[in-house]
């Protein structure tokens, strides 16, 4: 029996935040991401790993210009897959939260809506899990 909880391997889509903290908080707090880690201090958050509870998630640090890793706060874009659009859409538009995209049904089967957070990055949620892969 094992014991490692380490999740399987995933993409970890990244983005840079111009209030890092502040953007933790709307992601946790709003959408209901869980905060798995957060490094840094002063303000400066240099790495966090916020976690989907489906599965996945999202690493994010402050904006800086040192190091290989330079990305434009407000550019991310991503498409969450959720459960439960309409309770999520709720808790968003109860929140504040600027919606993009209304709460809709897709003809391809989807029901989702879309949302800016407060850097300017385009959040997707929808029941939408993907076409099975071909092997």
């Amino acid at each position: 029996m094992t014991t490692d909880k380490t999740p399987p391997p995933q993409v970890w889509p990244t983005l840079r935040a111009k209030d890092a903290p502040a953007l933790i908080r709307f992601l946790v707090d709003v959408f209901g991401f869980e905060e798995t880690a957060v490094y840094g201090n002063d303000g400066v958050v240099e790495h966090a790993q916020l976690s989907w509870p489906l599965g996945g998630g999202v690493m994010l640090g402050s904006d800086r210009d040192s190091g290989p890793w330079k990305l434009t706060p407000g550019t991310f874009g991503a498409y969450v897959v959720c459960d439960e659009p309409d309770a999520l859409y709720a808790r968003a538009t109860a929140a504040g939260a600027e919606i993009i995209d209304e709460l809709t049904d897709t003809d391809y089967g989807s029901r989702g809506f879309a949302v800016r957070d407060p850097e300017g990055n385009l959040w997707s949620f929808g029941t939408y899990r993907g076409e099975p892969r071909n092997s």
